[in-house]
């Protein structure tokens, strides 16, 4: 058995989808989420996009889809059905967002309300209301975020943003992802040295992935 080491290995083809949520395209978030991708191919992975703003994606949850929540067909958008169905053939779930007020932008939080829904993210059991992960099929959880405020700053408001992927995400898939983070502090006053060098950061980490 090949072990990697030796010669003739053959590297493993891993799916990765990439969720980028900034309203602007020429955004440094944008060119994060370009380069996470690249990354991800050098490697020799097969990496989506999903610009949850240039497919004007829709956020809110309607009336419709919170009184199907809970029943066997919770998706009645077909634009989420579409999302669920990427998320079903991922292996490495890459976000990448601005931190805005500590937390995920409205944007980002409402693609995990409307698509990481029961049958999806999780199973409830109808008896005990007990919840079950349901995306135990993922194997690696990366979060990158732009912040305005420097480390200290962030560190001290609290990073919800984080924790919801690395800690509550991470419980949908029976803590068997493992998780990278990588972020980019004071981003409203870095000069184009350091943007670049945190762009060169991310494919450094991204490459390590399979």
């Amino acid at each position: 058995m090949l072990d990697g080491t030796g010669p003739g290995y053959i590297r493993p083809t891993v799916h990765a989808l990439v969720v980028l949520a900034h309203p602007d395209p020429d955004s440094f978030c944008t060119a994060a989420a370009r380069r996470a991708q690249d990354a991800l191919r050098d490697r020799g992975h097969t990496a989506e996009m999903i610009d949850l703003y240039a497919i004007g994606y829709r956020p809110a949850m309607t009336e419709a889809e919170r009184r199907a929540y809970e029943t066997e067909r919770p998706v009645v958008d077909p634009v989420v059905a579409e999302q669920v169905e990427m998320v079903r053939r991922a292996e490495i779930l890459v976000f990448v967002y601005p931190t805005w007020w500590s937390g995920l932008p409205a944007m980002l939080k409402g693609w995990l309300d409307r698509t990481l829904v029961p049958g999806v993210a999780f199973v409830l059991d109808p008896d005990t209301q007990r919840v079950r992960p349901g995306l135990t099929h993922l194997r690696h959880l990366v979060g990158i975020s732009t912040y305005g405020s420097p480390r200290l700053y962030v560190a001290i408001v609290n990073d919800n943003g984080r924790r919801t992927i690395n800690r509550t995400l991470r419980l949908a898939t029976r803590f068997r992802a493992r998780t990278t983070w990588l972020a980019h502090y004071s981003t409203d006053t870095s000069d184009p040295a350091e943007r670049s060098a945190f762009l060169d950061r991310i494919t450094t980490r991204l490459e390590r992935l399979g």
